[in-house]
């Protein structure tokens, strides 16, 4: 097709060429508009005037399969930018933790790390060697990043806005403009993680609408990521870092769902299922949404209340708790411990594993649960209050219901929080916290339930299902 082109291109320069020289340098046909402006008028030559209708028939082909081609790989462009991205999730017991650990891949070449799924926090973050401030003598953990492998790390300046207005627990020392942002991120369990920080590209799998297919693969460039030098405490010793999904202007989450559709989603196995039991965090559009069912056949809504963005909250994701019921019966649990502008609210946390309840709430919901569990002997065993030996029966666990703001309700398994915690003793798996003070929804009690966080129109979405794929 492009001999063609060219050979149609020639033989009409060579028309020009001796029509001009005929003209004596004047345009071949050349007549006025109207409105007094010169134009020209070319005849058309036919490159083949002999050609058969089986010739033209082929070249028309070649020509189609040419335009196909075009549109199909505009429309791949146009779906890379609507479509979603997907990245293994799994529960973290098999290493002895609580927590949910994704896998990611970040710098060019990539690299692959273990982090925790964190919506409490807001910097992501992975263990490194040759970060400013490295102890020299440091003992290497068992993956590293390393930035100076990394085509596309480049530090962020302390001296930046990003640095002083946004990475939390940034330090104040900053010997020149240009010296690295550096930061003592402290964590509410007393972990801790020290580092540089600045910026990468993740590479994720798109998906389209119909799940993870790594033949698909792209790169998330500026991901603002933490080079941390040194760490303390329990969480970090099976993972290589924290993958921020939390409400921040630099986190993984926020970054990414501006880039997907503004929003995110994830859908948490059984805590303490086995390490190949995976589901999958998601940015964009979800499983759910990968086809249009007939009314018929089409699952359950899933239920919806308003996320709250409260800055006040941040980085975290609050919701308005209206009523607790046990067994059918609404709890007294005064209006105040679920109100953030009083010093209350409940905020979902999928980096804490036991849901944690103000003393007022705590007070009621295991009041109301043990009455019902009266029967059996108690057992002790920290850190609970409220443990039973289940072999001396099996009694029916009464129904926990949470309802939320816009008459959405939550009807966790009762294995979420009557846990298993021994074997043959089962305990209520909630903790008191402070008041005034917030409730936090922890990881076991949003178990087999896909969470979907609209952070464009601010919305939580939740459903029951299975989750393991």
């Amino acid at each position: 097709m492009a001999a063609r082109g060219h050979v149609l291109a020639l033989l009409v320069l060579l028309a020009l060429a001796s029509a001009t020289a005929a003209s004596g340098g004047r345009h071949p046909h050349q007549h006025r508009h109207r409105h007094g402006r010169k134009s020209a008028r070319l005849r058309l030559i036919p490159s083949a005037p002999g050609a058969s209708f089986a010739d033209r028939a082929r070249d028309d082909r070649n020509r189609h399969a040419y335009i196909r081609s075009t549109l199909a790989s505009r429309r791949r462009a146009a779906e890379v930018g609507a479509s979603a991205f997907a990245m293994p999730l799994s529960s973290g017991a098999y290493t002895g933790t609580g927590q949910y650990f994704v896998r990611f891949r970040v710098g060019t070449p990539a690299q692959p790390f273990v982090l925790v799924a964190d919506t409490g926090s807001d910097l992501t973050w992975v263990k490194c060697r040759g970060a400013a401030g490295s102890p020299p003598d440091a003992q290497p953990p068992a993956r590293e990043f390393r930035p100076a492998a990394s085509k596309s790390w480049a530090p962020i300046a302390c001296s930046s806005d990003t640095c002083t207005s946004y990475v939390p627990f940034s330090l104040a020392n900053c010997s020149t403009p240009a010296s690295p942002c550096a930061y003592d991120y402290r964590y509410k369990d007393g972990s801790a993680a020290r580092g540089v920080v600045g910026t990468d590209s993740a590479t994720i799998a798109l998906s389209g609408n119909t799940g993870a297919d790594s033949s698909r693969r792209a790169k998330l460039q500026g991901v603002v990521l933490g080079c941390t030098a040194s760490y303390d405490g329990q969480s970090f010793q099976s993972s290589d870092g924290v993958l921020s999904l939390g409400n921040s202007n630099i986190s993984f989450a926020s970054r990414a769902a501006a880039r997907f559709g503004g929003r995110f989603s994830y859908c948490l196995v059984d805590h303490l299922a086995p390490r190949n039991a995976t589901s999958y965090l998601t940015f964009g559009p979800g499983p759910e949404d990968a086809a249009a069912p007939s009314p018929a056949s089409a699952p359950p809504a899933p239920e919806q209340t308003p996320l709250l963005l409260d800055r006040r909250m941040s980085p975290f994701y609050a919701v308005t708790v209206d009523t607790v019921y046990v067994a059918g019966e609404a709890l007294d649990i005064p209006a105040e411990v679920w109100d953030v502008e009083r010093n209350g609210g409940a905020i979902l946390d999928s980096g804490t594993s036991l849901t944690i309840l103000a003393t007022p709430a705590y007070k009621a919901v295991v009041a109301a649960l043990s009455k019902q569990l009266a029967g059996l002997p108690r057992v002790s065993m920290d850190p609970f209050e409220y443990c039973y030996n289940w072999t001396a029966g099996a009694p029916e666990i009464p129904e926990l219901e949470l309802h939320f703001a816009g008459s959405a309700r939550l009807l966790p398994p009762a294995k979420s929080y009557v846990i298993d915690a021994a074997p043959g003793v089962k305990c209520i798996g909630v903790q008191e916290g402070a008041w005034p003070g917030v409730s936090v929804i922890g990881n076991i009690l949003q178990q087999e339930h896909l969470w979907e966080f609209d952070l464009r129109d601010r919305w939580l979405r939740f459903k029951h299902t299975r989750c393991a794929q």
